[in-house]
């Protein structure tokens, strides 16, 4: 009697866990896919009014007035430009830092506790971070760190007259600091450990002191996540809200003094979406959240490009390196 063959799968014998597994797996990819799809359709539905009436102009425009009905999201677009890139720039270095002490200087009993304190610091909610920033970090800043800064390099602009509330675009951009340093300091530890350990060796038998070591093998080898891994944290600044909007003062202005207060547009929706007027101003805080997914959307897809990239090249070198 002939044995009958099991109808196959993707040039696999055919087996119901397997069926099952991309059934499920598909619906979810595509269950996501339709999610964003939809977000993106709702908010540009209910932004159209405010974009038929300001235009492209809208971006640029700072002025908030909602008894002239007269709306921009100029102010918030700087404060968020600002904000995000001020704390990326003081917390990449940080981040680096803390990961190349955890892979290559700490102790190894000391590895593991100091790591758990580094990721539970992504877990405080941002609302926390917020409210610690008006309870300690403001006034720690208003009264010794803000007057020392304008001491300093008062005759910069970006170090003007210190505030006095302790709410400001610095006292922002700190907080920022603090609740992207996680993100960029865990990618970064990972990319570190992903070193081949025969590179690092080598590198030191050669005479190499390990400060040479790490900048001739480890942050090559690592610079393109790292890349990736500061777009991200850039990405969790844009859209941050509550935190913000609890210290940074809430103001409509345009200043090069990172001690004035200022907005953002996530912590202007936040703010002030249910609070909203009339359906003009309803409009224009959803345009701000159009130019918000726009841009986080833009650094995810540019984090992606980033890492394909370097696992090409990596994979390349491999490939060349056994040949």
């Amino acid at each position: 009697m002939t044995e009958i063959e099991a109808p196959r799968l993707s040039g696999r014998r055919f087996r119901p866990g397997d069926l099952s597994l991309q059934t499920v797996a598909g619906a979810a990819a595509l269950a996501a896919s339709a999610l964003v799809v939809l977000i993106a359709y709702t908010i540009v539905r209910d932004s159209k009014p405010a974009w038929s009436a300001y235009g492209l102009g809208f971006v640029t425009r700072a002025v908030w007035d909602p008894v002239k009905h007269v709306y921009g999201a100029g102010s918030f677009l700087f404060g968020t430009v600002v904000t995000s890139l001020a704390a990326l720039a003081i917390a990449t270095p940080l981040a680096i830092a803390i990961a190349l002490f955890l892979t290559e200087l700490a102790p190894r009993w000391l590895r593991g506790p100091v790591t758990a304190l580094v990721e539970t610091l992504a877990a405080i909610p941002s609302v926390v971070i917020g409210l610690w920033g008006i309870l300690v970090l403001g006034p720690v800043l208003r009264d010794h760190v803000e007057p020392a800064l304008h001491s300093a390099l008062g005759f910069m602009p970006l170090f003007g007259p210190p505030s006095t509330t302790g709410s400001s675009m610095f006292t922002a951009i700190v907080v920022l600091t603090i609740m992207i340093l996680p993100i960029v300091s865990s990618i970064s530890r990972e990319l570190f450990l992903g070193v081949p350990r025969d590179l690092k060796e080598g590198a030191l038998a050669l005479g190499t002191t390990r400060w040479e070591m790490v900048r001739g093998v480890v942050f090559p080898y690592a610079r393109g996540g790292i890349a990736a891994a500061m777009i991200l944290g850039l990405g969790r600044a844009v859209g941050e809200a509550i935190a913000v909007t609890q210290v940074i003062g809430s103001t409509v202005s345009v200043s090069a003094n990172l001690f004035s207060t200022g907005d953002t547009l996530a912590s202007k929706i936040a703010a002030s979406y249910q609070g909203a007027e009339d359906k003009a101003q309803v409009s224009s805080l959803v345009y701000l959240g159009l130019i918000l997914l726009v841009f986080s959307l833009v650094m995810n897809v540019s984090a992606q490009l980033i890492v394909r990239r370097v696992v090409r090249r990596q994979g390349t070198s491999t490939r060349a390196g056994v040949a």
